[in-house]
């Protein structure tokens, strides 16, 4: 799937969005905010509209679109977008993970490479703002927070495709005055 991305002067943005075939979906998001979603059959026919959607609506519609208020599949990592490089992510754990077992501060995942364990989800339980003497146990689901490209390195060690112990990181050394 690939998105296009138009500027349209005195009116907002253009978005295509490639579907089955030669068939596009475009949204045109106007300066007011209101949104017109059109499809196109073939890259020479006219677009058909569809409808339009104020600003609040479409942002309702959004979120339900994310999955803010119901995840119809469950997956191993599910993903909140903050901005564009800025994620809320759900990593779980597995029991063969090289996380299982160690701590926060022995995992040196903020160091290693940027992410932030903000929450983690162990059965029932929710432990919020976790320090580094906490251990993670297997099944527990790690609430991070990071960029796109940290959340990904943090699939890799948790999956044991990049070597905790002697993992490469981003080169931020940033401690939480709680790790001093």
């Amino acid at each position: 799937m690939t998105v296009y991305e138009d500027d349209l002067p005195g009116v907002g943005k253009k978005f295509e969005i490639e579907l089955e075939g030669e068939r596009r979906l475009l949204i045109i998001i106007h300066n007011t905010g209101r949104r017109e979603l059109y499809v196109r059959d073939d890259p020479d026919a006219d677009a058909e509209k569809l409808f339009e959607l104020s600003d609040r609506l479409a942002r309702q519609i959004g979120t339900i679109l994310e999955g803010a208020y119901f995840q119809p599949i469950r997956t191993e990592t599910i993903e909140t977008v903050l901005s564009d490089d800025t994620l809320i992510e759900w990593e779980n754990i597995p029991t063969d993970s090289p996380l299982a077992g160690r701590t926060l501060g022995e995992t040196g995942l903020r160091q290693k490479i940027g992410v932030s364990v903000i929450a983690i989800q162990r059965g029932e339980e929710t432990l919020t703002n976790p320090g580094p003497k906490t251990r993670i146990e297997p099944d527990d689901t790690l609430v991070v927070l990071g960029s796109q490209e940290e959340c990904r390195k943090l699939d890799d060690f948790v999956t044991g495709e990049a070597d905790i112990d002697g993992g490469t990181g981003t080169g931020s050394e940033t401690k939480h005055p709680s790790e001093e």
